[in-house]
């Protein structure tokens, strides 16, 4: 119970890494604001939280990549649980394709959420952790920042300006006690990686050295790390959680 009395807000909630992120920092002692663009996902998780902790969790409807659905979903979140100690941002999308082909609105769409959204929720929590003095930030962030794809530039974009976004973040706030970190996930086993091809898997696999793919359990102990004590020394970092794909 290392996030006990804490209230953590975790973005993309409503499936994947980012249920797995709210479950486990429930788990931890903390009360999730479960944060999703459709209000059914984001109760869902809720739900599955409150069944096994009972009153532990609301359910908020936000598209992250517009500012006035951010900052109303935060004025709530901040009436419900009046603080905020941990804020993930994991909420992304892809609309990948050759760069040759790829429209305006692929491009707008993958930068807006996976990077411009993230802006915004730390922007929109910040005042409330400087007062209080302490925080904690996670960026979910992608080994396809560090290496690129073929395919997903827009996506490749936006996971590296994470990066950049979270070492300038870590300077600005470290004074006030306020850690910002991001994790790079690798390849893990959700509904995105369910529908790739045996020969797929098998080529992607053969690039990483623990010859399997993560999982969202494994990444949701990264950021409960990130979010607890034993982390209190660590900012402007970037955890890579691959298996071994991406050496440097």
């Amino acid at each position: 119970m290392t996030l006990k009395d804490q209230v953590a807000v975790v973005t993309g909630a409503g499936r994947g890494i980012g249920h797995a992120i709210a479950l486990r920092l429930a788990n931890e002692g903390a009360k999730v604001a479960c944060v999703s663009r459709t209000a059914t996902n984001a109760e869902r998780t809720a739900g599955e939280i409150n069944a096994a902790h009972p009153g532990a969790a609301k359910a908020y409807a936000a598209d992250v990549a517009d500012l006035a659905s951010v900052q109303a979903a935060v004025a709530q979140i901040l009436k419900d649980f009046e603080r905020c100690d941990v804020l993930v941002n994991n909420a992304g999308v892809t609309r990948d394709g050759l760069s040759m082909r790829m429209t305006g609105d692929d491009w707008d769409t993958v930068l807006d959420t996976n990077l411009k959204g993230a802006f915004h929720c730390m922007q929109a929590f910040q005042r409330q952790m400087l007062r209080q003095r302490s925080g904690r930030i996670i960026n979910i962030s992608s080994v396809i920042g560090l290496i690129g794809n073929a395919g997903q530039a827009n996506y490749a974009a936006s996971k590296a300006g994470l990066f950049g976004l979270t070492k300038s973040m870590a300077r600005e706030l470290a004074s006030r006690g306020i850690t910002v970190n991001a994790v790079a996930p690798g390849f893990i086993t959700t509904e995105m990686t369910s529908v790739l091809s045996d020969e797929t898997q098998k080529s992607i696999l053969s690039q990483v050295p623990l010859a399997r793919f993560g999982t969202v359990a494994e990444i949701a102990g990264t950021v409960a790390f990130l979010a607890g004590p034993d982390a209190a020394y660590i900012t402007g970092q970037t955890l890579t959680v691959d298996g071994g794909m991406v050496m440097s």
